[in-house]
């Protein structure tokens, strides 16, 4: 039997990494409501990942949700969702990971946050294995001063230079949950609050903190909200993009000063202090955790690059 659809296009980015998307695909069909658009957009190599679509297209469950594959132009999360919000015909975006697993009623709870607020522009899902953890005295003294107050919580908040803070997950917090940012891990977006196109060719490759990006331009015009009782598992995996740790350190870096000065528009010394603090307490945090070791010394090493990229040169990011 078929399962009812819900006015959503849901656009996933992938590459060479059929079973990982099968099981995201799987949790996905066992959701009580399916999006009424699927829009795989794939830069892998082999076949393998369009049999992995076909096979989902061809249950009879999701005879209602329009599946469609589609190779990718150009490789590069940023881009391909592009791509795939191109092809959309629905009024609600949706950006899933290809490495999530959702829980019963997920994509049903976030259709209902953002249906039931027309002020609302997006809403995300809780990940039940990435969340906001009370700081201890060096972080909380940290994002005082970056967030330029003491407060009682900096969950889902974004500090100072383009720190991104993860939502918290307490019962005390009602269902739904104002924050200032929203990871694409499971997201809905209205269509009428993403920018033309949703992500700038600033980002490539990785295209990591475009979600930070995203969220910050459409959250100056709409609200963004956590549903926290709409839950997904972050079943992270390795991947080509991930294995060249310079290579990561140097995107964060430069991507997170763009997202603070082209975005956010902080661009002040004060903004650039609290980025350098920033930046040296993610080094000494790695240092200790590293001892020392090659590793440590190859983020450094990215970290190097990243300050050339943003004070000398423009950045060179074309795979990381």
């Amino acid at each position: 039997m078929s399962k009812p659809v819900v006015p959503v296009a849901a656009v996933i980015p992938t590459r060479n990494r059929p079973a990982v998307l099968a099981r995201m695909l799987h949790s996905l069909k066992q959701q009580e409501v399916l999006p009424a658009e699927l829009i795989v957009v794939d830069a892998s190599t082999d076949e393998a990942t369009k049999m992995t679509v076909a096979a989902f297209a061809s249950d009879p469950a999701c005879a209602d949700c329009r599946v469609i594959w589609l190779k990718a132009e150009r490789l590069g999360a940023a881009v391909q969702r592009n791509q795939g919000v191109a092809r959309a015909t629905q009024g609600i975006i949706g950006f899933f990971d290809d490495d999530i697993l959702f829980e019963p009623e997920c994509l049903q709870r976030l259709w209902r946050a953002i249906d039931s607020d027309s002020a609302l522009g997006g809403v995300n899902a809780m990940i039940t294995n990435q969340r906001y953890l009370p700081p201890g005295l060096a972080s909380r003294t940290l994002f005082c001063i970056l967030a330029g107050q003491r407060s009682p919580t900096y969950a889902g908040r974004v500090l100072g230079p383009a720190v991104n803070l993860l939502p918290e997950d307490a019962d005390t917090l009602p269902e739904v949950v104002p924050v200032e940012w929203l990871n694409l891990g499971a997201t809905l977006y209205r269509r009428e609050a993403l920018p033309q196109p949703a992500f700038r060719p600033f980002f490539t490759g990785y295209s990591m903190l475009e979600d930070l990006a995203l969220s910050s331009e459409i959250g100056k015009r709409w609200k963004l909200a956590n549903v926290r009782n709409a839950r997904i598992f972050h079943d992270s995996q390795p991947a080509d993009h991930k294995a060249d740790a310079a290579a990561l350190s140097r995107m964060e870096l430069v991507n997170r000063h763009y997202v603070m000065a082209e975005i956010l528009k902080r661009r002040s010394l004060s903004d650039y202090a609290k980025l350098a603090l920033w930046e040296l307490f993610q080094s000494a945090v790695g240092l200790v955790q590293q001892r020392g070791g090659p590793q440590f010394w190859r983020v450094m090493y990215g970290r190097i690059m990243g300050l050339r990229d943003i004070f000398f040169a423009k950045p060179s990011r074309s795979g990381g």
